[in-house]
């Protein structure tokens, strides 16, 4: 069985000690799925809806890149990274769920997938926020990593 990472000889938790890795090019890809109400995703016909707080897929584009960046600052062992890119799209699917995608770049010594899921994760918040008055059935569905590139070894999801 594979040792956790962030948890030392002593069973206690711990920061990895990055400072021996070379630093390389890291990408991590996230998703977070958000499904609406059939009368809550009618508004979303031509992409985006305005509500009284603005408009929201544009909203939850910037409060998820504000958050991808304050990861450190959110989980307790993630290291401090300045991310290159971070890039949020989100559309409707042909089930009329929103579909956050978060892309997450860095050259660094350690990977950017907690920074990606952040990322996706606030955006999905973000619209549950702006759209809770139209309906409270709002549902975050799932959030998970899609695919990540550079350090040990590389994944992505079928």
């Amino acid at each position: 069985m594979e040792k956790l990472s962030h948890v030392d000889e002593r069973n206690q938790p711990t920061m990895v000690d990055v400072g021996h890795k070379t630093a390389s090019d890291r990408v991590a890809h996230a998703r977070t799925i958000v499904v609406f109400p059939a009368d809550v995703a009618e508004r979303f016909a031509d992409g985006d809806i305005r509500t009284a707080k603005g408009p929201v897929f544009s909203t939850a584009i910037v409060a998820g890149v504000m958050a991808a960046k304050k990861t450190h600052e959110l989980i307790p062992f993630c290291h401090p990274l300045g991310l290159t890119s971070c890039n949020i799209k989100i559309e409707m699917d042909a089930e009329q769920r929103a579909v956050i995608d978060c892309i997450c770049k860095v050259h660094h010594r350690t990977g950017v997938e907690m920074e990606a899921l952040t990322g996706a994760s606030i955006a999905a918040l973000t619209i549950y926020d702006m759209c809770k008055a139209l309906s409270h059935d709002i549902t975050i569905a799932e959030t998970r990593l899609i695919a990540k590139s550079g350090g040990k070894k590389d994944f992505k999801r079928e």
